[in-house]
């Protein structure tokens, strides 16, 4: 007895499995799922979870990846506008959108039946972006001539106006330029071309770099000349009122010459005994009359030795 109830609960169970595989299927979170009645699109499901179903033959469920595929064209040859062959690779990234739109267009929903017609879109679209771009603005010694930003925008405008306008029921997501190449028989011109530039580039900043050093070398004469400029009229006044100071002096002195002399004569002396010295000279020549007899207690030390005089003097 308890053999049999076992073998009923697990064939229940069985049962149960067996009519939710039939009647119930499942999306997940990264799937969209058309369900077709006798092969043709009923309704489509694009959120996940748990769904009911009529058993197959009447009804068939197709899911499709609802993630962001990549897709690359072919290296191939375009021509620019300026008559230069240019080689182009360009990656894209896409999605299904609208099942109900891509299940019947693509074979059953097939990602390579997609890409295949997507080749075809990408291809025309970049031939006719690059031929729309001359040469420097894809290979160029000067960053402000390249437009890459640029040119990967036209054509990702362009491709999904065509992938729109042809109801795919997928969505383009991005679009990137991912290789560029040159032919070999053009690949010596355009190196020329950019040592051309490059030159043309070097010969340009030297003459800035002149004319920069000019204007440093201007700037430096200018401003010299108004420095030594206010250093003369700074030294012509500092002599105006050094001889106006003389000028008073000179007064002075005019009223006392001997008072004069004898301070010229002490300032001469005081010159000459600055540093040890030794001299041997005649006693009258001035400022050593200075010395003579009376004028001892002035300018000591000094020994009078005969007709001359011997002075030595440490400081």
């Amino acid at each position: 007895m308890k053999r049999n109830t076992f073998t009923i609960v697990i064939g229940g169970l069985l049962l149960v499995i067996f009519g939710l595989l039939l009647f119930v299927f499942q999306v997940r979170q990264s799937e969209v799922a058309v369900v077709t009645r006798f092969g043709k699109p009923d309704r489509t499901k694009t959120e996940p979870g748990a769904f009911a179903r009529l058993p197959w033959p009447i009804e068939k469920v197709h899911k499709m990846d609802q993630r962001i595929q990549n897709f690359e064209d072919r290296f191939e040859e375009t021509l620019t506008p300026d008559g230069y062959n240019l080689l182009v690779n360009v990656y894209v990234g896409w999605k299904v959108s609208k099942p109900e739109l891509f299940f019947p267009r693509f074979a059953n929903g097939s990602v390579a039946e997609a890409e295949k017609s997507l080749e075809a879109i990408v291809r025309s679209a970049k031939n006719e972006i690059v031929g729309q771009h001359p040469f420097s603005h894809f290979i160029s010694t000067d960053p402000n001539e390249l437009k890459f930003a640029e040119i990967e925008g036209e054509m990702l405008a362009k491709i999904q106006k065509q992938v729109l306008d042809n109801n795919y029921g997928i969505e383009i997501k991005f679009l990137g330029i991912k290789k560029l190449g040159l032919p070999e028989n053009v690949t010596q011109t355009v190196f020329e071309r950019m040592k051309s530039e490059r030159q043309v580039l070097v010969s340009r900043i030297e003459n800035e770099g002149k004319e920069q050093a000019e204007k440093i070398r201007s700037s430096a004469e200018r401003d010299s000349a108004k420095i030594i400029a206010e250093a003369d009229a700074q030294a012509t006044r500092i002599r105006g009122e050094g001889e106006a100071e003389a000028a008073k002096s000179f007064a002075v002195f005019q009223q006392n010459p001997e008072l004069a002399t004898l301070i010229l004569k002490l300032n001469a002396l005081e010159q000459t005994l600055k540093d040890k010295t030794t001299l041997i000279l005649d006693q009258n020549t001035p400022p050593l009359d200075l010395l003579q007899k009376g004028w001892m207690d002035i300018a000591k030390p000094a020994t009078l030795t005969g007709g001359a005089v011997e002075v030595g003097s440490k400081q």
